[in-house]
């Protein structure tokens, strides 16, 4: 298994997730990006397994995201954390060790709020029903 092909299963299962607006990287990692050289915002480590000398290593991922604005983070992270588990069981056979997945930061886009209501001048409003003299429970 390679770095690549982990990497890969990982950024489709972080982009499908629900919340996740994409990765956060400095503008470093984005130019390694161009490059090829790096995916921003995913980290892969693998590490041999203590007391064993065989092929079987560990495998610890650290994520850097950004979510929607409005949407609770932890649950945003409890949706990537299972998906990534996931897709790397189901592809790869293989369980990860450490997943650490921070947040840095919120994407709000401007269509993604309700507009205002607007107020109507003809509305009845309370103190209309006040002054009227009516009873109003």
């Amino acid at each position: 298994m390679t770095r690549r092909a982990v990497v890969d299963v990982v950024r489709a299962a972080t982009l499908g997730s629900y919340g996740v607006t994409g990765f956060a990287g400095g503008w470093m990692e984005r130019v390694l990006e161009q490059v090829g050289l790096r995916q921003p915002g995913i980290q892969v480590t693998f590490s041999p397994q203590d007391g064993e000398a065989g092929e079987m290593q560990d495998l610890a991922i650290d994520l850097d995201i950004t979510v929607a604005y409005g949407l609770p983070i932890a649950e945003v992270a409890r949706q990537v954390d299972s998906a990534v588990r996931y897709s790397l069981r189901n592809a790869l056979g293989r369980d990860v060790t450490r997943l650490t997945i921070h947040v840095d930061g919120l994407r709000y886009q401007p269509g993604d709020l309700p507009a205002a209501p607007q107020h109507d001048p003809d509305a009845i409003t309370t103190d209309d029903l006040a002054a009227s003299g009516t009873d109003v429970a």
